[in-house]
């Protein structure tokens, strides 16, 4: 993607210069055909980004529905995973047949990144049995400042941002799930293992996938979340139950938009606009989905929820920024979703 703009840049600049065209004009119709460029990519990227965001909005509320009507929560992960990477094999096939390739380390790294996202993966699914869809979505859209947290381990700095950043985050959570203490703590335990193994797998990649090309590692890692949720799966008792026409639209919803397409979005959102600007719409997902929710699934929040949803969509903002400037700036957001 970038390489595309590379090659565009330079084709403007040793445009030749027409006769009569003296070479200060030809150097300014230079600049301004490579600025033109520049914001139709900007314009391209940001519409790509939001078409993304729209399409990780929906997951929840569609998984929560599929839920509904009787399907198995991780019967649901199996086919989706199954479905996806399957698409992606195809479509980076026919982009370009090098990207089907890794080494042994990128490969081992990114299937053990893949099993480790599947732990959360069904923990969040199984989440969404417990707790509302609305709950669930502000919850975990605390993952930032668990990675930052995460990163502290390996020698990120800590500074004094992070205890506001926490204190906003605690204060959200315990405004979200109400001061009674009346909340399924099943659920919150399901949240809390989906963040912790959704955090770990950013920091793997951090650690030890820098230099790998995006894609690849994508595809490897989606192989790795549908061998993990099949593992998950199979010990269960291979629960399956026949899908309804509503139940196979909202899988094949799930695999191909939510995840296939929402990926492919993202890619080419990423190469155009950064990860960092990406990453600033991250609120704006978790605020569709809630109200999705509302709409379509008739949730309600109260007025304490929605000021604790605030707090900790605040709170992640304030961590996005951070790990925009970390030592090795991360796709946290992409590597998270599924």
């Amino acid at each position: 993607m970038q390489r595309r703009f590379g090659l565009r840049k330079r084709r403007c600049i040793t445009q030749p210069i027409t006769s009569g065209q003296s070479p200060a004009s030809h150097e300014r119709s230079t600049t301004i055909s490579m600025t033109r460029n520049q914001r139709s990519a900007r314009t391209t990227g940001w519409a790509l980004g939001l078409f993304a965001t729209l399409c990780f909005s929906v997951a929840p509320p569609v998984a929560s529905a599929a839920i509904g009507d009787g399907l198995h929560p991780t019967a649901i992960l199996v086919v989706r995973m199954a479905l996806t990477a399957a698409l992606l094999v195809i479509t980076i096939a026919v982009m370009d047949m090098r990207l089907l390739r890794t080494d042994r380390r990128g490969l081992q790294v990114t299937l053990i990144a893949g099993l480790v996202n599947s732990v959360g993966m069904v923990a969040y699914f199984w989440a969404l049995t417990r707790l509302s869809t609305s709950v669930s979505a502000m919850l975990f859209s605390v993952s930032p400042l668990m990675v930052l947290s995460l990163l502290a381990l390996r020698g990120e700095p800590v500074t004094r941002r992070h205890g506001v950043r926490l204190a906003l985050a605690l204060g959200g959570i315990y405004l979200l799930i109400g001061p009674s203490g009346g909340v399924d703590l099943m659920g919150l335990l399901y949240i809390f293992i989906a963040l912790v193994a959704f955090s770990l797998q950013v920091v793997i990649i951090q650690w030890y996938l820098a230099g790998y090309d995006a894609r690849t590692g994508t595809l490897y890692m989606t192989i790795g979340m549908w061998l993990g949720v099949t593992i998950f799966w199979l010990f269960q008792g291979a629960p399956w139950s026949a899908p309804t026409m509503g139940g196979w639209i909202s899988i094949l919803a799930l695999a191909v938009v939510s995840t296939y397409l929402a990926r492919l979005a993202f890619f080419g959102a990423i190469g155009r606009i950064g990860g960092a600007q990406q990453a600033m719409l991250t609120p704006l997902e978790i605020l569709l989905t809630i109200l999705w929710s509302v709409l379509f699934l008739g949730e309600r929040l109260t007025l304490a929820q929605w000021l604790g949803g605030l707090l900790i969509l605040g709170s992640a903002l304030l961590a996005i920024e951070r790990l925009g400037s970390v030592r090795r700036p991360i796709r946290w957001r992409f590597w998270a979703r599924a």
